[in-house]
């Protein structure tokens, strides 16, 4: 059985790489650590389908060293911990970890010590940004490269490419007629390009004679692949559909399309990360419980990963869905935001500046400030706002039974500042 196309076109020279000359091109800094053999660890961050794992295998070949791969999404710290050990008796060994942010904390630091002490040189291939997904000691032993999406005319190249020099696509006779459907739905992937290309190919009713039109894309990619794309518009569009059904308090919908993620691949962090936001945009103070569970949830799925987590996602997204919604914190945060647009910095009145200085002190700083312990119900009446929008109502609760509790709290306090 042959390998699919994208398999078959895989550069095996960085001339034949495209769409990377920034690192890759005569004089670049990247082409340089290949062609003198020094290779430092690094870190190639970069859109899905752009020459991460073509790059790693590149450099493996040229220079001619122990290569091993592993992947993130089925590899721990017991297969890392074994290429390490048969690494300490070669020399110059390269480990290429492919999708590393999946790594939590505990895998990614069984890497340190031996790409410290040289013992491997990693290639770690991340679609997400390495500060955030990479432990901040791992990542400062390595370089960041990254990779470029690739444009509309270099997959076009790449299309003529296929067609021209594949050994089973060059002896067909095939117009590349259209190619708008193939390039939005492959989302600048060339691997997803190049196989649903083949894809396209192999569905034409004349086996040797084939006329690639729009329409006859778009008919083959909606009966015979999956539309979810991590990074294309269907990314946005089921995450929109999912954050809107917990939204609008719909446990069913929220679940769906919560599978439909998980299916077609999502990072489990993004979907968590979603639901951290969603708990405080849209439930807020309706039930602070809610970004309790979902900070939890995020910690919990970043340390078991999938399949497990799938039941930890859901049991969040349908507790969400299920909770009281309020939006008072996202209207008092923009309220905020477009006083300090507004009016510029405001200075902070005396009384509430702090005077941790014999100067301060005599300037007034602290002055006539009121410590609100020292008063019944741990209150007292005072101004905290610039005098330029003294009495202003920021923050208004929201009509639930949470909310409704706060509102009272303010009203016996603040009835007549303020007008709850």
């Amino acid at each position: 059985m042959s390998a699919p196309l994208a398999e078959r076109l895989r550069p095996k020279r960085l001339e034949e790489l495209t769409g990377q000359d920034h690192l890759t091109g005569k004089g670049s800094v990247l082409r340089h650590s290949i062609e003198t053999g020094k290779i430092p660890s690094m870190i190639l961050w970069g859109p899905p389908g752009v020459g991460k794992t073509t790059i790693a295998n590149i450099i493996a070949k040229t220079l001619d060293v122990p290569f091993y791969t592993l992947s993130a999404i089925s590899s721990g710290v017991k297969e890392v911990r074994e290429v390490i050990d048969t690494s300490r008796k070669q020399e110059n060994a390269i480990l290429f970890i492919d999708e590393i942010h999946r790594f939590n904390k505990g895998q990614q630091d069984a890497l340190l010590g031996a790409v410290e002490k040289g013992i491997i040189t990693l290639i770690g291939a991340t679609t997400e940004n390495p500060s955030f997904e990479v432990n901040s000691a791992l990542l400062s032993r390595c370089l960041v490269y990254i990779l470029k999406p690739l444009q509309k005319e270099s997959l076009i190249q790449l299309l003529h490419h296929a067609i021209k020099d594949d050994k089973i696509l060059s002896q067909k006779k095939i117009e590349l007629k259209e190619t708008e459907a193939l390039i939005n739905l492959s989302g600048g992937d060339a691997r997803k390009l190049l196989n649903l290309l083949e894809l396209v190919v192999n569905s034409a009713e004349k086996e040797n004679e084939i006329t690639v039109t729009d329409d006859f894309v778009m008919k083959v990619a909606q009966t015979k692949i999956a539309l979810y794309d991590k990074k294309g518009e269907q990314h946005y569009d089921i995450i929109s559909a999912f954050i809107k059904s917990v939204r609008g308090s719909d446990p069913n919908a929220a679940v769906y399309w919560l599978a439909r993620m998980i299916e077609g691949g999502e990072d489990v962090k993004f979907i968590a990360r979603r639901m951290v936001i969603l708990a405080s945009e849209d439930i807020g103070n309706a039930n602070p419980t809610a970004l309790v569970l979902a900070t939890n949830t995020f910690h919990a799925v970043n340390m078991i990963g999938y399949p497990e987590a799938n039941i930890i996602l859901s049991q969040c997204a349908t507790y969400l869905a299920s909770s009281p919604k309020s939006n008072a914190a996202v209207e008092a945060i923009g309220k905020a935001q477009a006083l300090v647009h507004q009016y510029g910095d405001l200075p902070v009145p005396l009384a509430i500046r702090n005077a941790p200085t014999s100067l301060m002190k005599k300037l007034d700083y602290g002055k006539d400030y009121k410590y609100a312990h020292s008063y019944e119900n741990n209150f007292i009446a005072m101004e905290f706002l610039p005098d330029e929008i003294k009495n202003t109502l920021i923050y208004k609760p929201g009509k639930n039974i949470r909310e409704e509790e706060l509102r009272k709290f303010l009203r016996d306090r603040w009835k007549e500042k303020y007008g709850y």
